[in-house]
């Protein structure tokens, strides 16, 4: 999939305010310091189209991005350690498990993994509760680039090791690299053939 077209459409933080449209749509969400934003423009090609900070949690709504007018990429707050109040972290949650729950046009929610860390309990968690609540999930590792192909293929396997204690098979996963492009073809050419599974279905 080539993406000619990426524009921004809608910050929110209520599941009823998100566009009305039909479209279909992916969530993009993960720990804090993940590079999400900078993942999201390296697959749309913009620059800034999400907003990157040196700050963990800089997003805390949900924003919606018209991709190639057809289909919605959501860029979802961060969990883990951003640097806002307990209170403000509870709000997230609820707004994050809302959409989750009501969103029925979302086709796919990707979990970003940071391929240099060993598994995390809050990102298994988070995949637990998902997989409880049959919402369909792919995981990206994150900054690949910054490891050795042979530290990067041991972490693969542990990450999966863990995986299987608990699932039944490893999840779908991609790896990537915002700064070498790594596995942009590779996630946009998911999305596309998710795209024309479902206008077959319809």
């Amino acid at each position: 999939m080539e993406i000619k077209n990426a524009e921004f459409v809608v910050s929110n933080s209520s599941v009823a305010q998100c566009p009305k449209s039909q479209l279909p749509e992916y969530a993009f969400i993960g720990r804090s310091n993940v590079g999400k934003s900078s993942l999201i423009n390296m697959l749309t090609g913009r620059k800034s189209l999400a907003k990157t900070s040196s700050t963990p949690g800089k997003t805390q709504l949900i924003n919606h991005f018209l991709i190639n007018n057809n289909w919605h990429l959501v860029d979802l707050p961060g969990y883990g350690y951003a640097k806002v109040s307990k209170s403000t972290k509870n709000t997230f949650q609820k707004f994050i498990t809302a959409y989750f729950e009501k969103r029925e046009q979302m086709l796919c929610a990707f979990v970003l993994i940071d391929s240099r860390h060993n598994p995390q309990k809050i990102d298994m968690e988070f995949m637990q509760w998902l997989g409880e609540h049959q919402i369909p999930f792919c995981i990206i590792f994150t900054k690949a680039d910054k490891l050795k192909p042979k530290e990067l293929q041991r972490n693969l396997e542990i990450y999966e090791g863990e995986m299987l204690q608990t699932w039944v098979e490893m999840p779908q996963y991609f790896v990537t690299s915002a700064s070498s492009g790594l596995g942009k073809n590779e996630v946009l050419d998911y999305i596309e053939e998710t795209n024309k599974a479902l206008s077959k279905k319809l």
